[in-house]
């Protein structure tokens, strides 16, 4: 019996792999504008720039793609939280992450044609995307057109405050990316959940 369902149509598929490819870009270029010194820069200045403007400007466009796609197909389903006794499943689903995984209970949230996100990754996911990523593209925004930006809040440079927020937010959506990655390793096979990706196919 073929217990497959399918869950990644094709479109958010190619979504996934683009926005992936814009957020590693992005990682990268940040990270060698940030910390890179003129002697040793892990990519040259002028360059990591270009390229973080350039998969900053290509993710706005797949996020907005991302929102109008979950407005007017079936996918946006996945993405609305019943709000009604949800603190009860969030404290089972954590149950299960810290105990019930180790000695081999069955997850009391499997992914089923109506359900692909646990309580626990429901409120990572929603919380990233449509609360961190809205952040982050908008101080990168005013970044990429400081003009825009107040110049004077409370005594602070608007600039340096929208250029500490817009490090902060990209921090962290980079520690989600990398948890993202490892409880992707814990699905029927280590390497089931990225095949999912390819076919389309949750095992």
């Amino acid at each position: 019996m073929d217990k497959r369902i399918y869950l990644y149509p094709l479109w958010v598929r190619i979504w996934h792999l683009l926005n992936a490819i814009c957020f590693l870009i992005l990682i990268i270029s940040g990270l060698s504008m940030q910390y890179a010194s003129v002697e040793y820069p892990i990519i040259r200045f002028d360059l990591a720039v270009s390229m973080h403007n350039f998969a900053g400007v290509g993710l706005l466009f797949l996020y907005v793609f991302f929102v109008l796609s979950n407005l007017f197909t079936p996918n946006g389903r996945f993405y609305r939280i019943r709000l009604k006794g949800f603190t009860g499943r969030l404290r089972k689903q954590f149950h299960y992450y810290t105990n019930g995984m180790f000695s081999k209970q069955e997850p009391p949230f499997p992914v089923n044609p109506d359900r692909k996100f646990n309580p626990l990754q429901l409120v990572a996911y929603v919380s990233a995307m449509y609360l961190l990523i809205p952040v982050v593209l908008i101080t990168g925004l005013a970044l990429l057109f400081p003009e825009t930006i107040i110049h004077n809040v409370l005594g602070w440079s608007g600039i340096q405050l929208t250029a500490i927020l817009h490090s902060a937010i990209g921090f962290i959506l980079s520690i989600f990316m990398v948890v993202h990655i490892y409880f992707c390793t814990m699905g029927k096979k280590p390497g089931s959940s990225f095949r999912s990706m390819v076919t389309g196919y949750h095992e």
